[in-house]
């Protein structure tokens, strides 16, 4: 009887050193587990801080090219805004004013010239307004993804 008692003894040691060798190695894997999520939440907090600084440069860059075009055409005499509001009569007395088919050929090909830059202005002030309301669009879902992150995270972190 002796001898199962002590057999009883020695597998109750040989189990509760199993579970402590157990606990030791949970211990061990939760705090490894931390660990990996504090890594991740660091590198979440980096991916997150270089987009937000990817997409400051990029609005910075594109407000560059805009200022770069503007002065582009305001040195191609291409300057919106500042076209004078001829009346009607004056571009009649300098039509009789004209003595030749070359003089009114002359002043068609400078109309019609006129007439492209200013097309071509158009045209560029369009592109500018689409790629802005582009940014602008991003940049709102950006905020409202943002917003949204904080608001879930607020809950969570309430509950």
């Amino acid at each position: 009887m002796t001898e199962n008692t002590s057999q009883g003894t020695a597998l109750t040691q040989q189990w509760l050193a199993e579970i402590q060798t157990l606990k030791q190695q949970m211990l061990e894997l939760q705090q490894e587990r931390d660990a990996a999520w504090e890594s991740a939440q660091k590198w979440r907090q980096l991916y997150n801080t270089e987009a937000e600084q990817r997409r400051t440069d990029a609005q910075l860059s594109q407000q560059a090219i805009a200022s770069l075009k503007a002065d582009l055409h305001k040195l191609q005499g291409i300057e919106t805004g500042t076209l004078p509001a001829t009346p009607v009569t004056a571009i009649q007395e300098e039509i009789a004013q004209l003595q030749s088919v070359e003089e009114l050929q002359v002043l068609l090909s400078a109309a019609i010239k006129e007439r492209d830059r200013l097309l071509q202005a158009l045209k560029a002030e369009q592109d500018n307004h689409a790629q802005t309301r582009k940014s602008l669009t991003t940049a709102l879902g950006d905020a409202i993804d943002s917003l949204t992150r904080e608001r879930a995270a607020g809950t969570g972190q309430g509950g």
